[in-house]
């Protein structure tokens, strides 16, 4: 548009100069016209040269304006990316630190059911313990019944016990009495003596 304007501005400048050149004739002589004339050919060259200038000017203004244009779309697009990517950290860090929460309630957890294994294998060893002890004693008892009273225990079919006593009879001590004990199908216990 400015350029429009200095063109328009170029043309009633020229026309004025005709003008005036034509007074200018009437008045003076011919010296002063060749000089004159020489004066108006470097006024019109000075013209031409600062028109091309502000013309070349003006364009690279207008370059310059779109290039300004375009680095500020650049920008709005790299702001709206770096939002994004915000965006997704901060969705990222709340995953960690929910997966780190998760992870210090496992180990809690953990922590729990190896006190709790620990205390129930303290259970178990005291109780076998305790088992193998009177387990001990079962048999010295057992030895003892065995030796004394001649007894002796089997198991037979269908679950059942069989209790078989000797040294009962003096006269025959290796004589076998038998006593069988086994749990019927409402659940008592039935027995059977032989002798």
């Amino acid at each position: 548009m400015s350029q429009i304007k200095t063109e328009d501005e170029l043309i009633l400048f020229e026309k004025e100069i005709k003008e005036f050149w034509t007074k200018f004739k009437s008045i003076c002589g011919s010296e002063h016209v060749n000089q004159t004339l020489g004066l108006r050919e470097s006024c019109k060259e000075s013209i031409k040269a600062l028109s091309e200038k502000w013309s070349k000017k003006l364009k690279e203004g207008d370059l310059m304006i779109d290039k300004i244009q375009e680095y500020r779309n650049e920008i709005l697009q790299q702001n709206i990316c770096i939002e994004e990517k915000q965006e997704n950290l901060t969705e990222i860090n709340s995953k960690i630190k929910h997966e780190e929460e998760q992870k210090r309630d496992f180990i809690d957890c953990i922590q729990e059911l190896k006190e709790e294994l620990s205390r129930k294998k303290e259970i178990i060893s005291t109780k076998n313990k305790a088992t193998k002890e009177r387990l001990e004693r079962l048999s010295k008892s057992k030895e003892l019944f065995e030796e004394r009273l001649g007894l002796e225990i089997r198991r037979i079919y269908d679950e059942q016990l069989q209790f078989i006593f000797r040294c009962i009879d003096h006269k025959d001590p290796d004589k076998p009495y038998t006593f069988t004990l086994s749990i019927n199908e409402q659940g008592d216990y039935e027995g059977m003596c032989r002798y």
